[in-house]
């Protein structure tokens, strides 16, 4: 049924300076956009991989609440190649570091950071001793 996932829409409060994160902080590529019927900015689709996407809208005035007791989305994972790699390219760019990198629980290798709007972001390595790659070859030989 599902074979991927197509897209994570998110909503922001300027939609041009959150795209332009994912593009200049985190090397992503604007893949298209698309205004409403009266040519105002609807929203901004930037290319995550191939055929996987953020859908950013514009709009937001409102902030969300925060904590770990509330139902919802929490955050969003990328996985990156070479995590001290890109740690350090974000670092030189300026870019919000949340933590140092870490070892999580499942063996794989993260840090944090956030975009222009607050949502958490963890950009994470998978060893062949994490978990995550475990599963992967287990699940797709």
């Amino acid at each position: 049924m599902v074979t991927r996932i197509g897209h994570s829409a998110i909503r922001a409060r300027d939609a041009e300076k959150t795209a332009a994160f994912y593009v200049e902080m985190l090397g992503m590529q604007e893949a298209f956009r698309m205004d409403n019927p009266d040519g105002t900015p609807n929203f901004i689709y930037i290319s995550v991989a191939p055929g996987q996407f953020i859908e950013i809208f514009s709009g937001g005035t409102k902030e969300m609440e925060e904590g770990k007791d509330l139902i919802g989305h929490c955050h969003i994972c990328y996985e990156v190649a070479d995590i001290k790699a890109a740690y350090e390219e974000l670092k030189a760019k300026g870019a919000p570091l949340d933590t140092e990198i870490k070892t999580g629980r499942s063996l794989c290798l993260q840090f944090w950071t956030h975009d222009p709007d607050g949502n958490k972001i963890e950009l994470m390595q998978l060893p062949p001793e994490s978990w995550q790659a475990q599963a992967n070859a287990r699940l797709y030989p």
